[in-house]
């Protein structure tokens, strides 16, 4: 959906670089499911990406104690050296590389490091490969950056992972950088090593080509997949790589708004930079709280992964059930991407043709009262993402509701 201005008696006229711009179908959904529920329908909202737990105690405790301590002044424009410090240790201990302070990046979320990066970088023309599925907010921060997203589709049968003879297909002289995310929002998918050294054979044959990857999800996965990140596999990708994670996710942080970065000291000067004309310092409080996260115990984040695993397997195993509808089982992140191919072309008690993927999570949210995102917000049709960052009672109604509301619809299964 494109942005709908209305210039009005002020003569409002927006920047052409927004023109193409997207308003997030995620939001537009969250906006209209809270509104169902203020007028009383009992929606039960699948959408969004926030773990349900709390902020663990010590890392309130941290913060608090910051107050108290009067860190409240600026800091560091891209972070203080203890938050720097306390990424390079975990960038050591976790993923065993090594970066110097000055190889280091601390902004308000890993959205504000990766706007950084690309604005520092990015000139008119150049090429950005993404992979879809993806976050929706890669390709909209590429195009406000003035670049160009070069969009290429992984379908299920691949694991929703690219595969190198697409990456080679997909460069050209103007291609700038290669965004992976691992695990993946939204489809929980996660690359091996085995996975990513194709990969990373076909960047080393192109040098002109950096890398980007979004280590988000790091700590969410399952079934014993060992999470790995590029550089720690390949070292001489180092120097024109940008490795991304952030406390948001593994440690319940969102409202927090802290995301760091390890990369060469040229690009991390030239993203303070941006970020210097832009928010200035991250937060001193949320510093504080996320250099506790980072140095602080890391005992409680398997019971989470196990509390996710479950979810998990609920939510694959129902969906599965439900005739017109897959569900591949992801290796990570806490997001089902399903497809949705064997419901397309029924129709609803109301009349209504379900055409595409869209249609189906419109029938849901009217119909069923539950609020979930159509693949085409993430550049994969037809398919739809579920959250299971929420209560496992929250998930078993929403089921209830879908099974339902797909034994409703009219005309035969497709097959998935």
């Amino acid at each position: 959906m494109m942005i709908s201005v209305d210039i009005g008696e002020a003569g409002f006229r927006p920047a052409a670089r927004i023109a193409s711009v997207g308003v997030s179908k995620i939001l537009q959904i969250g906006a209209k499911a809270a509104a169902m529920k203020r007028e009383g329908f009992p929606v039960i909202i699948l959408g969004a990406g926030e773990p349900n737990f709390d902020t663990p105690d010590h890392i309130k405790q941290a913060a608090k104690a910051a107050i108290d301590a009067g860190e409240t002044k600026y800091t560091a424009l891209d972070g203080s050296p203890a938050l720097k410090q306390a990424a390079c240790a975990k960038f050591k201990r976790e993923n065993g590389i090594d970066y110097a302070i000055d190889e280091v990046t601390a902004g308000a979320g890993a959205k504000q490091i990766l706007f950084n990066a690309f604005m520092a970088t990015i000139d008119p023309g150049d090429e950005v490969i993404i992979p879809t599925p993806c976050w929706t907010s890669y390709s909209d921060i590429v195009e406000v950056c003035g670049g160009t997203s070069v969009l290429v589709p992984c379908d299920a049968a691949a694991g929703f992972r690219l595969q190198a003879e697409q990456l080679e297909n997909a460069i050209t002289p103007r291609t700038r950088w290669v965004l992976l995310n691992s695990p993946s929002n939204p489809s929980g998918a996660a690359y091996s090593a085995a996975d990513y050294q194709p990969l990373i054979d076909v960047l080393l044959r192109h040098p002109h080509i950096w890398l980007m990857v979004d280590d988000m999800y790091e700590h969410i996965v399952y079934d014993g997949f060992e999470f790995v990140t590029p550089v720690a596999l390949e070292p001489r990708l180092k120097e024109r790589a940008l490795t991304v994670n952030g406390v948001s996710k593994a440690y319940a942080m969102t409202g927090w708004r802290i995301g760091y970065a390890g990369g060469p000291k040229a690009l991390i000067k030239a993203m303070a930079v941006i970020q210097s004309q832009a928010t200035s310092c991250p937060c001193s409080i949320s510093q504080a709280a996320a250099i506790a996260a980072l140095n602080g115990p890391q005992e409680f984040l398997k019971d989470r992964q196990a509390s996710f695993k479950r979810r998990r397997d609920l939510v694959v195993g129902r969906l599965n059930a439900i005739p017109g509808l897959e569900c591949r089982t992801p290796e990570g992140a806490f997001y089902t991407f399903s497809s949705c191919a064997g419901i397309l072309n029924k129709v609803t008690p109301n009349g209504k043709t379900i055409a595409t993927d869209a249609d189906f999570t419109d029938y849901l949210l009217e119909d069923a009262q539950v609020a979930v995102v159509p693949g085409s917000a993430f550049g994969l049709s037809p398919f739809f993402r579920i959250s299971y960052a929420t209560s496992e009672e929250e998930l078993v109604e929403a089921l209830n509701r879908i099974e339902r509301a797909c034994a409703a619809l009219k005309g035969s299964i497709l097959p998935p």
